[in-house]
């Protein structure tokens, strides 16, 4: 059999590629690494729900608070109106994504990526299968590497693909309990404080029975097991059993290339898309995803490979002005604890948490009313600027 897509890497990313184009009719392999876990928050907005229809069994949790604590331990707690953050465990989310794939249409491949080889006859993804450990090629026309923030397929295809920047991310799966301690299983909870992390954040996210607890940084010399120690303590989770630990690369930008221009593309981690400040990556893998099966579909059809090139521009044509504005925040207050501390004092304004709230739950910057983003825009400069003190609310 000749593929018209092999798509390496089963994520949420990969997964959805692999659906759209088996949907679409296309002939699809799947190829995955059983048993990796990605560590991951597993915050879902109602947009992903909606537009990956998502069943409500999926969801382990329903969110309806969160919670920014600040490097003096102050905090501000922001109401979710008129809905709720969906959570997921990505130990069966993935899965069920990957299984959907299947019943679409895609021929699923348990294994390693390990290379693309090119003849005349073609083109041709080889993997180690994960039982028998022997070499399996598969023919296949294009290629979509959503392999992760260190993809194979990026290093190997895709000019800049190896010198992608990226912070590591490490959580801890415990077995939560109901209220304990400042623990809430209804709110998220963002820790912005250097000794947590001194570039990014921590969090203590309830899923359930479980909860994540985990920090991200990019900092060398962090002790990321220690930080997550410190935030159970901080939370009363301590002495909760630890069900797993997970670590993996978090990439920091977009890769300025996508596309080999000739039958490979990448999307997910392995593009780069993870929302800058937040490090919210589900939605827009997915969301990279489906443009990376656009992009894929429209080269099948036309036969020009520069039609690759649609993943890149249709995907930062919907989602590059956030990234812009999230990178923003996130060099402008991410930078010291005085900052992070301002940043939570500026998380006060009702404005701030509305718009906020409306973007994330949405996925598109709000544009309804002026006068609160020129407000918002006038605090943040007075916030960095130190015209006003960090405890102002």
């Amino acid at each position: 059999m000749i593929y018209d897509v092999v798509v390496v890497g089963g994520g949420p990313c990969g997964s959805t590629a692999a659906e759209d184009l088996a949907r679409a009719g296309k002939k699809v392999a799947l190829i995955d690494r059983a048993g990796r876990i990605k560590p991951c928050g597993g915050a879902i907005p109602p947009r992903l729900i909606q537009d990956f229809d998502i069943p409500d069994d999926q969801l382990v949790a329903k969110i309806n608070t969160a919670r920014m604590i600040s490097p003096t331990q102050r905090h501000v707690d922001i109401p979710i109106e008129d809905g709720f953050v969906g959570m997921v465990d990505r130990e069966h989310f993935d899965e069920f994504l990957r299984a959907r794939a299947a019943r679409s249409g895609a021929d699923r491949h348990t294994g390693t990526f390990l290379r693309v080889e090119r003849d005349e006859a073609g083109t041709r993804v080889v993997y180690r299968d994960k039982e028998s450990r022997e070499e399996v090629t598969l023919d296949t026309k294009l290629i979509i590497g959503a392999d992760g923030a260190r993809s194979g397929v990026a290093r190997a295809e895709i000019p800049g693909g190896q010198e992608i920047p990226y912070v590591i991310a490490y959580h801890e799966i415990i077995e939560a309990p109901g209220k304990v301690g400042t623990y809430d299983p209804a709110r998220c909870d963002v820790i912005y404080d250097g000794a947590i992390s001194p570039d990014f954040y921590g969090w203590v996210f309830p899923h359930g029975k479980s909860a994540s607890v985990g920090m991200g940084t990019g900092v060398d010399g962090v002790d990321l097991k220690k930080a997550t120690a410190d935030l159970r303590a901080a939370s009363g989770l301590t002495d909760c059993d630890t069900i797993r630990r997970e670590g993996a690369p978090i990439p920091l930008k977009p890769l300025d290339r996508w596309d080999n221009g000739r039958d490979v593309v990448v999307a997910g981690d392995a593009a780069g898309v993870v929302a800058p400040s937040s490090g919210e990556g589900i939605f827009y893998a997915m969301a990279c995803g489906r443009a990376a099966a656009t992009a894929a579909q429209a080269t099948l059809s036309s036969g020009r490979a520069k039609d690759l090139k649609l993943a890149r521009k249709m995907f930062l044509k919907k989602h590059g002005t956030v990234f812009k504005v999230l990178q923003s925040m996130q060099d402008a207050y991410y930078r010291s604890d005085e900052r992070r501390e301002r940043f939570v004092s500026l998380c006060h304004d009702v404005d701030v948490q509305k718009l906020t709230f409306e973007a994330y739950m949405n996925k598109e910057l709000v544009k309804a009313r002026p006068l609160a983003h020129l407000k918002i825009a006038v605090k943040n400069i007075a916030h960095i600027t130190r015209l006003v003190p960090a405890t102002t609310t």
